[in-house]
């Protein structure tokens, strides 16, 4: 897709985006969306597609760092409960609670144990969350192998991507069929009616994020909640003065550009 269609058109849906937050902040309703996927995938970008024209004291994005030592003993779902929506919010999670489904057993960080307890007990947490009201929506982001490559290849060369390379890119480049095995069966054990899961081809990034925001906003029942009709009024003279003088003699940064 040419850049300027796809500039197009996501900016209409941006606008549906801004819509929804108003009703989403009007009526105090709760959404949680999960973005999973491979290294690669395009869940960054995604979710700032999304959010560009949101307010972030509606859509917030949550990215969790590894667990503290004192995280680790607690219950697993602890420090994701802290950070769900309160009414009228939207969070966004860049990798989720399903890290116990994927990168956690790939990489050995995990006991197979705790793997096969997280698969039976999630589709009983998410299932509380949507009957505590909660609009929950789960997107798994696919990337080809070769797509995947390219990526990684462009994130070595790339100086103002190479800060997103680590070891952890090199082995899930690897194990790549470890990561598919531990999505089949994330998928098959937590693909619940309640709570389904959503695929999203991404080798295609602007096709794949149009994609996605269309269809997450169809799963939003949301109505457009009209802004009320505002006339700017004119400023208040009693107090004028040269405001832009009284700052022209201060640190004034250059004009470069």
């Amino acid at each position: 897709m040419k850049k300027k269609e796809y500039n197009r058109q996501l900016r209409e849906l941006q606008v549906e985006v801004v819509r929804m937050q108003r009703w989403v902040k009007q009526t105090g309703k709760r959404v949680v969306i999960v973005f999973e996927g491979r290294d690669t995938a395009g869940k960054g970008s995604m979710i700032r597609a999304l959010t560009a024209r949101a307010s972030a004291r509606v859509f917030k994005v949550v990215a969790l760092p590894a667990p503290s030592d004192r995280q680790l003993t607690q219950l697993y779902l602890q420090r994701y409960i802290e950070v769900m929506p309160a009414a009228g919010e939207v969070v966004l999670f860049d990798r989720s609670w399903y890290n116990r489904a994927g990168v956690e057993p790939v990489m050995g960080f995990c006991t197979e144990e705790q793997t096969r307890q997280f698969l039976d007990n999630a589709p009983t947490f998410e299932r509380w969350l949507i009957d505590d009201g909660i609009i929950l929506l789960k997107y798994w982001l696919e990337v080809g192998e070769e797509e995947q490559k390219n990526r990684l290849q462009e994130r070595l060369e790339d100086p103002v991507k190479r800060w997103k390379f680590s070891d952890m890119d090199i082995e899930s480049r690897r194990r790549w069929y470890a990561y598919s095995r531990a999505r089949d069966r994330m998928l098959e054990a937590t693909d619940i009616d309640e709570s389904p899961w959503h695929i999203v081809p991404s080798d295609d990034q602007r096709v794949a994020r149009l994609n996605c925001i269309q269809h997450l906003l169809q799963q939003i029942p949301y109505a457009t909640i009209e802004h009320p009709a505002i006339t700017l009024p004119d400023r208040d003279l009693t107090d004028q003065y040269d405001d832009a003088a009284a700052i022209s003699d201060r640190r004034v940064i250059p004009q470069t550009y």
